[in-house]
């Protein structure tokens, strides 16, 4: 009797983000099938498919922080010599990072004044991707001092003033005054009305390309900043009209003023989710290779800009079939590896952007097998204990935008493997493995509670057809504060309670170590929620239990059980595993 494994799995091209819908069809689950006797669940949408792992989880709004009181994850009664993760982990390196000069990370942007501006943070942008479904764009404004200190934003300009800037810029007698055209363009080019008088300019775009190539370095600058304006806009038509300026922007790539392709990578990074036309042109065009030569610079900013412009390449919807296979084929994925590699030179903010970038390869189920045989899973799981350290620090902001793509990343290429595969990768078998994920479990109780599930969703694959982690979770106590988790929300329950069903399903003897301690007052208290889907799994668990370990089944007689199934055998999904388990207790 197996188990299934689940698995993240996009939707049309797009990566899968975890939407705050419950109804919402964005995302399904790939079972792999298993054989479960007298209990069948079924998902909607896999058709006569039981399956004993729910659909990818969606976080729910976190409860009051009163309504769970969860004993430290810290503490391993049982294992003394575990009693403190941090001298668990203790050949862990401290999670390393860039600081700037006033000692936050680094996120980005242009050097010398740039910042990256709406939307409002990596944060901010995070979660509209993870939660929303967006695909971000990046906009990067110069602060320059005399601009901002005017204290107002610069007004929409009408037809004859971009006329005007164009003509100044390409034809003015100074070089000062074609800059300062180009940066009043720039300005009026933050509003749509602009943008839009632009683009229906018969000639606008050729001569701002015409600036871009000129061999003035300032000009060529603002007129990249200009493009970068446009590229930012909501309208696709705008991002079709910038088509003839894209070769260009991918030429300069290879450039030596890493400011310069640090702002060319973000505008390409924004035209390239807009527009097909702009993939299919610079497809050909050898946009690939040049993201493999930017990955030797040694420039922050200019890596983190890269992961940007790959991480929007690989969501497009053609992506699967004709983006990575290429990039699979190419330098990427080894480089983008290394970058994940814990130590001194590993940046938050970059290791950010190629966990997503590495997220939408594995989704796509390409070629897996190469990822892996990277050492994909080896480098992962280093990362993962890395992180777990580091939530302990004092300095632990941002984290969780990495544990996120960390995880799924490592839940999905878990379904890729066999155990005995699974088992060649010492750091998936390691106890320091489990540590650090309850580690992670706990940071993301205190501080992203719509990040347990992704937690839970790993955990779910590791103990599928792992019996050394099930026997981990045993040995070093860490039953009784995952129960404590079924108070959290619905999704939370369900994932908590397919654990436990991976747990009694490796045999008498796991079963035995469940039951009766706290499970039976746990379970007993599930059979009151209303939730038909954390029902249905509190009793394919009982089903286990009551096979496994005959006692449970007097047990839970004794303590009320077949009056709190009664609840549920009017239920058209539950009425037959309750009348099984009724039946069950009755003639044990």
């Amino acid at each position: 009797m197996g188990v299934t494994v689940g698995r993240w799995r996009p939707r049309s091209g797009m990566s899968y983000f975890p939407s705050q819908n419950p109804e919402g069809e964005d995302a399904e689950l790939e079972p792999s099938g298993i054989r479960f006797p007298g209990v069948f669940r079924f998902w909607p949408g896999l058709a006569q498919t039981p399956a004993l792992v729910p659909p990818p989880p969606r976080p729910a709004p976190p409860p009051p922080r009163s309504a769970l009181r969860l004993r430290s994850f810290c503490h391993f009664p049982s294992c003394p010599w575990v009693s403190d993760p941090r001298s668990f982990l203790v050949d862990i390196p401290q999670f390393c990072h860039v600081e700037t000069a006033a000692g936050s990370f680094q996120t980005g942007g242009l050097r010398g004044g740039g910042v990256t501006l709406p939307p409002a943070g990596a944060g901010e942008l995070r979660k509209a991707r993870r939660e929303q479904q967006l695909i971000s764009k990046r906009l990067l404004r110069d602060d320059v001092p005399e601009e901002a200190g005017e204290g107002c934003a610069a007004a929409a300009l009408g037809e004859a003033e971009v006329q005007r800037f164009l003509w100044l810029a390409q034809r003015g007698t100074e070089e000062k005054e074609r800059e300062e055209a180009l940066v009043s363009l720039r300005q009026g080019l933050q509003h749509q009305e602009t943008q839009q008088t632009f683009i229906r300019l018969e000639g606008s775009m050729r001569t701002l390309v015409g600036l871009l190539t000129s061999n003035r370095a300032l000009l060529q600058l603002e007129a990249a900043r200009c493009l970068h304006e446009l590229s930012h806009s909501e309208q696709s038509t705008v991002a079709e009209a910038c088509l003839p300026a894209t070769s260009y922007l991918l030429t300069y790539l290879s450039g030596h003023s890493s400011d310069f392709i640090e702002l060319c990578l973000y505008t390409l990074g924004n035209l390239i989710v807009d527009s097909e036309a702009v993939r299919r042109q610079l497809l050909p065009q050898g946009i690939i290779p040049a993201l493999a030569t930017c990955m030797q610079s040694p420039h922050v900013a200019v890596l983190e800009a890269l992961g940007y412009a790959l991480s929007q390449l690989l969501q497009a919807k053609e992506a699967p079939e004709k983006i990575i296979p290429s990039v699979l084929g190419s330098t990427l994925p080894q480089h983008m590896l290394q970058l994940l590699q814990p130590g001194p030179k590993l940046n938050l903010g970059v290791a950010v952007e190629f966990a997503w970038c590495l997220h939408y390869l594995v989704c796509s189920q390409v070629n897996n097998a190469l990822l892996i045989a990277h050492g994909a899973l080896t480098t992962l799981a280093l990362l993962l204990l890395e992180l777990a350290a580091a939530v302990q620090g004092t300095e632990d902001a941002g984290l969780e935008l990495l544990a996120c793509p960390v995880l799924r990343c490592l839940s999905n290429l878990l379904t890729e493997v066999t155990e005995e595969a699974a088992g060649e990768h010492l750091q998936l078998r390691d106890e320091r493995v489990v540590v650090a994920l309850f580690v992670l479990l706990q940071f993301f109780f205190q501080k992203q509670p719509s990040l347990l599930p992704e937690g839970l969703w790993f955990l779910n694959n590791l103990t599928a057809h792992s019996p050394s982690v099930c026997t981990s979770l045993l040995s070093l106590d860490l039953i009784e504060p995952l129960l404590q988790l079924l108070s959290v929300s619905n999704v939370v329950s369900v994932l908590v309670l397919t654990v436990l069903c991976n747990v009694a399903e490796k045999g008498p003897a796991y079963s035995q170590r469940l039951w009766p301690g706290p499970l039976l007052h746990s379970v007993l208290n599930v059979l009151t929620f209303s939730d038909t889907e954390v029902v249905g799994q509190s009793l394919e668990l009982l089903h286990l239990l009551f096979l496994y370990q005959p006692k449970a089944t007097e047990a839970f007689v004794q303590h009320a059980g077949l009056q709190a199934l009664e609840r549920h055998q009017e239920e058209a999904h539950l009425r037959d595993r309750v009348l099984a388990l009724q039946q069950a207790a009755l003639h044990r």
